[in-house]
């Protein structure tokens, strides 16, 4: 079992920053592969990020040069760092964990509550 808390939403101006966080409880974090999902009012969850073990990158092409994904595994925690936020980044922001490299909703095992972005233009 993983427990997932995330925090850092909040509100930002159009042309902002916010770095979100993700603490993981277990002492198996540095197996799962990391990723962050965004849910905005009456649209479906999307992919917005994920890590490997060892740090590699992934990203979804909308996020893509604005958002960065790092891990410390020390500290079980994963962060988002997001820069140059639009209003159409606006939307809670999920923090979960998988077994192995997927970028689906369906393929994380375990999720956090997620925290609100709000990016107002």
């Amino acid at each position: 079992q993983v427990q997932l808390v995330e925090s850092g939403g909040g509100l930002v101006q159009a042309g902002g920053s916010l770095r979100l966080s993700c603490a993981a409880s277990g002492s198996t974090f540095r197996s799962y592969v990391m990723g962050w999902f965004r849910q905005a009012p009456g649209k479906e969850r999307e992919f917005v990020a994920a890590i490997w073990s060892g740090g590699g990158g992934y990203y979804a092409d909308s996020v893509k040069g604005r958002f960065t994904i790092s891990r410390d595994n020390a500290k079980g925690t994963v962060y988002l760092q997001m820069n140059s936020l639009k209003p159409e980044d606006t939307a809670v922001y999920y923090c979960a964990a998988a077994s192995r490299f997927v970028v689906t909703v369906q393929g994380y095992d375990y999720w956090g509550q997620g925290t609100q972005v709000t990016v107002s233009s």
